[in-house]
């Protein structure tokens, strides 16, 4: 059933308390807000709510609490565009631009600036290359017969080392002479072009198979690692403190498909994704919700950012984090890769 503009009103009212305070809005509680209506009315709106499934209440004279499909009709009816206040963007671009160049401390840095805005666990997962390709490598002599095969790799501009056996003895001057030789020869090409490669390679057959193996290992579609922040501060929600459910919560994380298996197969896709308590396919991730923004360049590397809290969460805060910090991630990804 549709709800009435009245029903509206008092409904965001009660999610907008619940978030605010983690306890069940009773209807004098709403009648102390700009809803002007009396007592009466507000409770017997509220008892058409929870007979149309927005609203839980343990007893009739109980006050309400959301359920996840309230707190979905607040989230599809503020959008998915919503903007980040101007103060906030700048504090955040001001303490991005200072965390240097190096990609991994980047993302650890923006999880936790996610994490300190919208005060629930944020992740950055690494990004994933959609087509890698070769653009240095280099060899470093470890032993006689043992070497470091160190590839830079474009989109993104990341760098993938791999101990390797040698058939013979080399000195470091003809590894050298070798990693120009097929980094001019190798530079540019994708995993597929360096495979087409292997049969006319000669004695460099085993080398270029290293190199495919370790470019092929970008490119699977499996997400990068990602980095999880702030994890405390959803352990000390009034809904996790002390609770059982806290410890199913930390085997949750401590599993390394655990996104995978939230997001489903199309784990980066365009655009923020809010997955909210039972809509999540994981059980354990059932009193959660996720909002999961992706960045980086479609039929590029691509990586995800995201929250990850409770169902009694500021939506509206969270989406547009994720949205700004995403579109920062995707500037700063672009330009590394020039």
């Amino acid at each position: 059933m549709e709800l009435t503009s009245r029903r509206e009103i008092i409904l965001r009212t009660i999610v907008s308390e619940y978030v605010a305070t983690g306890a069940p809005v009773a209807s004098k509680t709403i009648s102390l807000t700009d809803v002007r209506v009396s007592p009466a009315t507000i409770r017997n709106d509220v008892t058409s709510l929870e007979d149309d499934g927005y609203v839980t209440r343990p007893h009739a004279s109980a006050g309400a609490v959301p359920t996840d499909r309230a707190y979905r009709f607040c989230v599809e009816s503020m959008g998915r565009d919503v903007q980040l206040p101007l103060s906030d963007q700048l504090l955040i671009a001001g303490v991005c631009h200072d965390a240097g160049e190096e990609l991994d401390t980047r993302l650890r840095l923006i999880a936790t600036l996610l994490a300190h805005f919208v005060h629930n666990a944020a992740l950055v997962t690494q990004p994933k290359a959609a087509r890698a390709s070769l653009r240095h490598l280099h060899i470093v002599s470890l032993q006689d017969t043992l070497a470091l095969l160190i590839l830079v790799l474009c989109e993104p501009a990341v760098v993938r080392q791999r101990t390797i056996p040698l058939s013979a003895p080399l000195t470091q001057d003809e590894l050298t002479e070798l990693s120009n030789r097929l980094g001019a020869r190798l530079a540019g090409m994708t995993v597929d072009e360096v495979s087409a490669e292997i049969d006319s390679a000669g004695n460099d057959r085993e080398l270029l198979r290293h190199i495919a193996d370790v470019m092929r290992a970008e490119e699977r579609p499996e997400l990068g690692r990602a980095h999880l922040e702030g994890l405390h501060l959803v352990l000390s929600q009034p809904e996790f403190a002390k609770s059982p459910r806290t410890l199913t919560l930390l085997r949750m994380v401590e599993r390394d498909d655990w996104l995978e298996t939230a997001l489903g197969p199309d784990v980066v896709e365009e655009g923020v994704r809010v997955i909210i308590g039972q809509e999540n396919r994981d059980e354990a991730l059932q009193d959660l919700s996720l909002v999961i923004g992706n960045y980086g360049t479609s039929g590029r590397a691509r990586g995800l950012i995201g929250v990850v809290g409770p169902k009694r969460m500021d939506y509206m805060r969270a989406i547009s984090s994720v949205n700004y910090l995403a579109s920062l991630l995707s500037v700063s990804l672009s330009d590394s890769a020039r």
